[in-house]
């Protein structure tokens, strides 16, 4: 999709928005560039982009076929959906990655990353969060869904993942996309012996100051409101308000990449800029004219460096 036809897309919904008396006292605040994450739209990019991938020239000389497999993990009484990309005749035990979709989003988003990587030899896992949209196919509800209960899905999938008999459990890598690039960052700091390295996408860490411009006190978040696309609950909001992302995020003391689009007016890009400062190690790439999720040529160089990221972090 071209940048130009985004534009017009992302206009549409904010209009359509305004026009369904979405702007009332709770959330008369949200605005496409007050908003953190916009992977509905982001997965009509992404997904879209996916023909464009296949047969990918890629780094590296040595390619995969692959297959893939519907797999859930659980987390008490929820079970979550993921697809399961394999390398064939990769090795008895791989290098694997989970890959985390943002905030209305679902497993699909990371098909263009999980195909290029698995003809790699990497085994991908995309899944999608509790309540991480109205389309997920894991179970769960958007109205108990947060950044925490994220964070506890992400954790059932990495132990699920070290279940794997392919899976090389002593190389596995967390990736994700804008709020899912969050989730992962904070569950990585909160896992850090288990995860080998973190790949963070536009991540979303300004949804943090968003709830706090939004809401002074935990008195003032409705039980439910409207957040663009989504309805949310009090769940959402409720413990952000005196949570410090880059704090939680700052003791993963292994080296993490970060990519971001100079033009992401959604997540801007100092918020990455800020990460790399708290971090003990991060390196930030940043794609000149892209904003809030690669296609094309800035997805093909995303992947490149996501590559060469894990060739050289990988034992």
């Amino acid at each position: 999709m071209k940048r130009g036809a985004y534009f017009i897309l992302c206009m549409f919904t904010l209009l359509s928005l305004t026009l369904s008396g979405c702007a009332s006292n709770s959330d008369a605040s949200i605005l496409p560039e007050a908003s953190f994450d916009r992977d509905a739209v982001e997965e009509e990019n992404e997904v879209s982009s996916v023909s464009e991938t296949e047969g990918m020239q890629v780094s590296g000389a040595l390619t995969y076929e692959y297959e893939t497999q519907e797999l859930y993990a659980q987390r008490d009484e929820n079970q979550i959906y993921g697809l399961l990309y394999i390398p064939k005749d990769a090795g008895e035990k791989m290098p694997a990655l989970i890959f985390s979709h943002g905030f209305g989003g679902n497993h699909q988003v990371g098909a263009q990353y999980a195909e290029a990587l698995a003809r790699k030899g990497y085994v991908v896992y995309c899944f999608d969060f509790c309540g991480g949209s109205p389309g997920s196919r894991s179970n769960g509800s958007t109205l108990d869904m947060s950044i925490f209960t994220e964070q506890a899905d992400l954790e059932a999938v990495i132990h699920m993942m070290q279940e794997q008999p392919f899976v090389d459990e002593e190389n596995i890598f967390l990736m994700g996309t804008s709020q899912g690039g969050a989730v992962s960052a904070i569950t990585a700091a909160a896992n850090k012996e288990e995860i080998k390295g973190a790949i963070l996408l536009y991540p979303a860490f300004v949804l943090v100051d968003r709830i706090k411009e939004q809401f002074e006190t935990v008195e003032d978040i409705p039980d439910t409101y409207y957040l663009m696309w989504m309805t949310v609950g009090r769940a959402y909001a409720e413990n952000l308000l005196d949570y410090d992302i880059y704090e939680a995020i700052s003791t993963y003391d292994k080296d993490v990449l970060l990519i971001h689009g100079d033009a992401d007016s959604i997540v801007p890009r100092s918020y990455s800029e800020k990460a790399v400062e708290v971090y003990d190690s991060a390196r930030l790439e940043v794609l000149p004219g892209a904003g809030h999720g690669f296609s094309g040529e800035d997805a093909r160089q995303a992947i490149d460096w996501i590559l060469e990221y894990l060739n050289t972090h990988k034992n």
